[in-house]
């Protein structure tokens, strides 16, 4: 979703994917999402940002457990939290293991399975302000109380187990006297590149009985990542080797093979061809596999496919995987008893392969399961066996499956995991996975989003949202976030078009290669276009009727579309994207490694290709009305970026332009409250400028006001003076017509037709005519009723109204009563939240005021309950308690009442009869 890989891949983090999400996730769908269920619940910009996640999954020495991290959104904290999680392989079985609003991460089991070391920013036992947040903690695998391990002054970068009783860590060394200096005299200069004063990140053991630390390393560079050996005698290490290598690659990282024993590094690699991401021992400790970016070009590894090494440490001797595929290995990667199991890429999808080592070569099968193709993370078990895995598609949110593996099948899917569940409620836009014919006449792949309210043979507007990178990919996956949100736009009446453009991944080295060495916009912008120009000849949009959205790249290219065809776009939203590039490479973090690769020459070489390359140059053409967003501290697409673009479209004053900065964001908004704004303000420009619909909010009102409940409750239904609906009386010849009969309204809440509120005393005498009423509470609850007299009222109006009434059954309203607060109950009239003495002390209070239940309200004096596109319902939460059908047929009251407090602590107590009334239900019960 960024500019470059790694930036890709640090967005992917905040965004709700795992760390390697652009790669190790993939999207699919021939048009299978098949069948929306019925619409329950718009969706709303919340449901792009207050989602779960899922990642970190790691299964027990016994093959039992898979512990992970479950990711959610604190909106008081206004950040993403996580929490450990362990789940069983087993049977249906879910234990959280830390609870709070820090964040946890890479939890690992002890080799034995009784401990489960992570990273936490949890307090410490005794704070330490001074200290960095990310410590190391454990906690016992059957639960409990964590602990925390380490206290280092910059935290813990990373960690492994080595045995029982021991872990490797990494961290950097404590300050230094020049950086305590420094910070005492309160100096908060950066200095560029200042590798002398950039403390090494190192190896440590921790022995967690006797609470040492020793430092097992002496390397002056930056350890990234590494890997235990199984037997604990070696360690593989990636390290940086200079501050400043995103901007030109020049210097490679290195990497060690580090004997634990003695602390002795050897470096393997030494010639810089072989940059490993990351390493992973073989089960039988005799080497290590390490996963590298290939590319051919001679200076620099920009656009990439990946490729796997194996290092024998016997033979001190390192051989390139036969893995027989050359669209790339992606980053989803396990090591078995006699090889790995691995995500391969396949453009839109992924196919899950076993490669068998013998000896130096390796044969594969590719594994057989359940949709195999729609797997984008994996986890593998010791025993070989135990198996979990991602499965998602562009229209099924992601979950996770326990299996087991037998060789190369998968068999036994069980779904463990219940993320996002809210997503049950909504109707889900069906997708379809698209093939056309693109730059070159080449083979282009992208998904189609279709409108929720699709009808075959109408046109509807359409969309591009574009993907960044520009080495990234849209996959056959779940992918609703702040940054692209297509079920919102899709509820709106639009297709959403994603294209993996020439440069893209997934796709094998001459494809993601195809726009370097000044390519770049050549290929990708007649990729978007002609797939736009498809669904046009197919009759499926609107040509008058098309916008743009995207991200960092995907601004880019969105930018452009609009230079090149400005009468095309009616409406664009970008965010993160560059308009100047001259500037970019000046002060991007990798302008050199990304400009000079895509332009292949820097514009010190060739300033007029850059001018030539520039957006801003050719702005006068621009016809379309852009929303452009940034934060204020990116440094993958420099911030003044969004001022030239802004100023420029500005200064020409031919189309409405809105800049919004993102205080102390970098390249994508982390507060949830920014991610909120963006998701809220893109939704608003497209619904002024390409659907011409929704005027904008009106700034001064307030949803939850008493203005706002006023102007809903114009469409509560009165007869007269009275609530309800006048029932239909056949015609007379009487001279004196009947007085109206009023029954009661009902209004639709999910499956059901119920009344908008309790039976009022002028609804129920039109049934009893004992009945008695005293003047001015006709509005008021039926009260004093008892169960077979609410179910005499219902079958009695079912005949006079020619329709069927009936009491609520238990189970379909119970929840529609629960956490009611702030509504009629002793509660109100006592002034505050009162417990169970202080009711009994106020019973006497009550009895000396006159009359038959004397705390009635008329009904809907307090507000209603129902979301904003739903219609208000009143008193359910006091007044009278209501009537409803338990399971055994048996009468239940339901609902607060305004004899009794509001305790959520207690058990029911049903309320005094002169407080109890009824609502009705209109239409038959369902049948089970």
């Amino acid at each position: 979703m960024t500019k470059r890989f790694w930036q890709m891949c640090a967005l992917a983090a905040f965004v709700g994917g795992s760390l390697y999400a652009p790669y190790a996730r993939a999207q699919a769908t021939d048009a299978k999402s098949a069948t929306a269920p019925a619409k329950k619940s718009p969706w709303k910009p919340d449901d792009m940002v207050f989602t779960e996640s899922a990642s970190g999954f790691r299964i027990s020495p016994d093959g039992k457990w898979a512990v992970w991290v479950k990711g959610s959104a604190d909106k008081d904290k206004d950040a993403r939290i996580s929490n450990l999680f362990l789940s069983s392989l087993t049977e249906k079985k879910e234990i959280q293991l830390t609870r709070g609003t820090d964040s946890v991460s890479g939890p690992r089991w002890s080799r034995s399975g009784e401990i489960i070391a992570f990273l936490s920013t949890r307090a410490l036992p005794k704070p330490k302000p001074d200290f960095a947040p990310m410590q190391l903690w454990l906690i016992n695998s059957r639960g409990g109380e964590a602990w925390s391990l380490t206290e280092f002054e910059k935290g813990i970068k990373g960690f492994e187990w080595i045995d029982n009783d021991t872990i490797l860590f990494s961290a950097e060394e404590d300050a230094s006297l020049y950086e305590r200096g420094a910070k005492e005299r309160k100096d908060d200069t950066t200095v560029v590149d200042d590798e002398p004063h950039e403390s090494p990140v190192r190896l440590y053991k921790f022995s967690i009985k006797d609470k040492k630390v020793s430092r097992v390393t002496d390397n002056t560079d930056w350890i990234e990542n590494f890997d235990v050996s199984r037997d604990g005698k070696w360690v593989a290490a990636v390290a940086s080797r200079e501050l400043s290598y995103a901007w030109d690659q020049k210097t490679a990282p290195a990497t060690y093979l580090v004997e634990l024993s003695t602390g002795k590094r050897t470096e393997i690699y030494p010639d810089g061809k072989i940059r490993p991401y990351f390493v992973r021992w073989a089960r039988d400790n005799s080497g290590f596999y390490a996963l590298a970016p290939y590319s051919s070009d001679p200076r620099f590894f920009t656009a990439t496919i990946n490729k796997l090494y194996f290092y024998d440490v016997t033979a001190s001797k390192s051989t390139e995987v036969n893995l027989d595929w050359d669209r790339s290995i992606e980053f989803s990667f396990e090591t078995t008893s006699d090889g790995f199991i691995a995500l391969m890429a396949d453009g839109v999808y992924s196919k899950p392969a076993r490669y068998t080592r013998h000896g130096a070569t390796w044969s594969r099968e590719w594994i057989a399961g359940d949709q195999p193709r729609n797997w984008f993370s994996l986890a593998v078990g010791d025993d070989d066996h135990s198996f979990a895995y991602e499965y998602t598609t562009a229209s099924t949110p992601e979950q996770w499956y326990r299996a087991r593996l037998d060789g190369a099948k998968v068999t036994g899917a069980v779904q463990f995991t219940d993320l996002n569940a809210q997503y049950k409620e909504k109707t889900i836009a069906k997708t379809e996975v698209l093939h056309w014919k693109g730059a070159n006449d080449d083979d282009v792949e992208g998904i189609l989003y279709y409108p929720l309210n699709y009808e075959a043979g109408k046109k509807y507007p359409l969309i591009t949202a574009t993907h960044g990178g520009p080495a990234g990919a849209d996959h056959d996956a779940w992918d609703e976030n702040w940054a692209y949100s297509q079920n919102l736009l899709n509820q709106r009446g639009a297709f959403i078009l994603k294209t993996n453009y020439h440069g893209s991944n997934s796709y094998g080295l001459k494809w993601v290669e195809s726009i370097c060495c000044g390519k770049y916009y050549d290929l990708e912008i007649p990729d978007i276009e002609k797939g736009v120009d498809n669904l046009i000849a197919k009759g499926l949009v609107d040509p008058e009727r098309i916008g743009a959205l995207g991200w960092s790249n995907g601004s880019i290219l969105s930018i452009q579309l609009m230079v090149v065809d400005p009468d095309r776009y009616k409406a664009a939203a970008v965010g993160a994207g560059d308009v100047e590039w001259i500037s970019d490479w000046a002060n991007v973090d990798f302008g050199e490694s990304f400009d000079d690769y895509y332009f292949g020459k820097s514009p010190i070489q060739d300033p007029e290709l850059y001018i030539r390359k520039s957006p801003i140059f050719k702005m006068d053409r621009v016809k379309t009305p852009t929303l452009i967003f940034f934060g204020t501290v990116d440094r993958n697409v420099p911030t003044e970026e969004g001022w030239t673009h802004y100023r420029t479209l500005y200064s020409l004053g031919k189309v409405p332009v809105r800049f919004l900065l993102f205080p102390g964001e970098p390249h994508g908004p982390r507060k949830l409250s920014h991610q909120l704004r963006k998701v809220t303000e893109e939704m608003a420009w497209f619904d002024k400028y390409l659907f011409d619909a929704n005027p904008p909010e009106n700034e001064a009102f307030k949803k939850d006001s008493p203005l706002a409940t006023a102007l809903r409750r114009r469409f509560v239904a009165k007869t007269g003076t009275l609530y309800g609906v006048e029932l239909p009386v056949a015609k007379t010849t009487s001279s004196t017509p009947a007085p109206p009969t009023v029954i009661p309204e009902v209004v639709k809440r999910g499956e059901i037709e119920i009344g908008r509120f309790e039976v009022t005393r002028a609804q129920y005498a039109a049934f009893d005519t004992s009945y008695k009423i005293d003047v001015g509470t006709e509005n008021y609850p039926a009260n004093g009723i008892s169960f077979d007299r609410a179910k005499a009222y219902c079958l009695w109006l079912s005949g006079v109204s020619n329709q069927t009434y009936r009491l609520p059954n238990e189970s379909e309203v119970a929840d529609l009563y629960k956490d009611r607060p702030g509504e009629n109950t002793l509660d109100y009239w006592a002034g505050y939240a009162i417990n169970p003495e202080d009711a009994q002390r106020l019973e006497d209070k009550v009895k000396q005021i006159a009359g038959t239940a004397p705390l009635l309200k008329e009904v809907g004096s307090f507000s209603g309950q129902g979301d904003e596109n739903e219609e208000l319902i009143f008193d359910l939460g006091g007044n009278v308690a209501e009537w409803a059908i338990a399971a055994d047929g048996s009468g239940k009251t339901l609902g607060g009442s305004a004899d009794r407090p509001s305790d959520s602590k207690a058990r029911y107590r049903p309320a005094d009869g002169d407080y109890t009334g009824f609502r009705v239900i209109r239409g038959a019960a369902k049948s089970k």
